[in-house]
């Protein structure tokens, strides 16, 4: 895992666990390769363990992650497919419908979006 800014805004273990999420999307995590231990993971973030064990058994619960007893937490096969459905329906439940009110309260045209996503390139 790489530097991490904790806000103010959501609990520890959910940005954890949304931290994780993001690395398996991104490739940084591939199925069959093992999670960081609850204790690497809480020592290296000054974490307490239990918020590490609360964002990795959310994961497991997902069943994005399996416990291999004595051995830790693997991503299963298959995750990337599930988190990228499940994270696609939340966007387009949870943070798409404040983000079109926000396009139609500045009076934004999809022509005027393209255009500064293909600036930001």
């Amino acid at each position: 895992m790489t530097d991490v800014q904790w806000s103010d805004g959501a609990p520890i273990y959910r940005q954890l666990k949304e931290r994780v999420i993001a690395m398996m999307l991104d490739g940084e995590l591939k199925p069959g390769e093992a999670l960081p231990s609850v204790r690497q993971v809480a020592a290296e973030y000054q974490l307490n363990p239990i918020t590490v064990s609360r964002a990795y058994q959310e994961l497991a619960d997902a069943g994005v992650v399996e416990k291999r007893r004595g051995l830790g937490m693997f991503v299963t096969e298959g995750a990337n497919e599930r988190l990228l459905s499940s994270e696609r329906i939340r966007f387009l439940h949870e943070e798409w419908p404040a983000i079109a009110e926000r396009i139609q309260r500045l009076g934004l045209s999809l022509q005027e979006l393209l255009q500064s996503t293909e600036t930001d390139q």
